[in-house]
């Protein structure tokens, strides 16, 4: 018996790292379906080998998961490193709120990186810096052509599995190939005729980048739709508004249109971004209506 972990899953088939250099093609036996059992991108498993020079197996245990996603569907992921652009592509930050909601709901730690500082002078990176991080979140300004910043990525990648997420084109793949040349990543051109990237990772895999680290690459978003929250706990997943929870004059305060309220007399003092606050409106609103529907 061999123990890996299942770095891809394609058709049926499971492809699994034993932690060094062997990649076993397995499938998974029978008795998971009748226990409705998924084997996950991420699962720390035991492989019975069948054809140790072919490198073929069957996976026969599915160890306990420390933790699941849903989107990326993945287990064992440690933080998520959610990757834009400060420019080419725009940075969408209603588009990067609602991933850090999500990962907020699925308790996962979320890092914030933005990508081609090279290209904005630096204004636009302190900007986004100055809002994330005063949101509570860990910010990483990075530029693959310079190498700035690609360090602290390294050492935030070591001895983890980091889920990698972002739209298209904003370079999720230049910097796994830049923090680990060997995983060997295709890089898509950034489409000049519509600003975005070309899709180019078309599957959720995981790359073993050194001992006990891991990368899970995922294919690029351009929306995405929270499930499973209700409008009211929405407030939970904006740190910089959860801290003041108990501070309004109201219990329960949404900080929408109740007098007396910390969190807009923060975005009055410039203390709480009013960028965020007012995706937080429009998310608010769309969770709404969908319990309306």
């Amino acid at each position: 018996m061999t123990k890996g972990k299942i770095i891809k899953g394609i058709a049926g088939f499971y492809y699994v790292h034993d932690g060094h250099s062997r990649v076993y093609e397995c499938k998974a036996k029978g008795i998971f379906r009748s226990q409705g059992k998924k084997p996950l991108v991420g699962d720390d498993v035991a492989v019975d080998v069948l054809n140790e020079e072919e490198k073929l197996g069957n996976i026969t245990e599915i160890f306990p998961r420390k933790n699941s996603l849903i989107r990326p569907a993945s287990a064992n992921v440690d933080q998520a490193l959610v990757i834009f652009a400060v420019k080419e592509p725009e940075p969408n930050l209603n588009l990067l709120d609602r991933f850090l909601v999500m990962m907020g709901m699925q308790e996962i730690p979320c890092h914030v990186c933005f990508n081609k500082v090279d290209l904005s002078g630096g204004d636009m990176a302190e900007r986004l810096a100055a809002v994330y991080s005063g949101a509570g979140y860990p910010v990483h300004s990075v530029s693959t052509y310079t190498g700035e910043g690609l360090e602290g990525i390294r050492t935030l990648l070591q001895g983890r599995t980091t889920v990698m997420a972002g739209p298209s084109g904003v370079g999720k793949s230049s910097i796994m190939n830049a923090v680990s040349p060997e995983a060997r990543m295709e890089t898509g051109a950034v489409s000049q005729k519509i600003k975005r990237g070309k899709h180019t990772t078309r599957h959720t895999e995981l790359f073993c980048v050194g001992e006990e680290t891991y990368l899970l690459d995922t294919p690029g978003f351009s929306s995405l739709a929270i499930e499973g929250l209700e409008c009211g706990e929405l407030r939970w997943y904006y740190p910089e508004m959860e801290k003041l929870e108990g501070s309004c004059r109201f219990q329960g305060c949404i900080h929408g249109k109740e007098p007396d309220c910390a969190v807009k007399r923060s975005v009055e003092e410039g203390t709480i971004s009013r960028e965020r606050y007012e995706n937080y409106l429009l998310l608010y609103e769309e969770l709404k209506s969908k319990k309306r529907y």
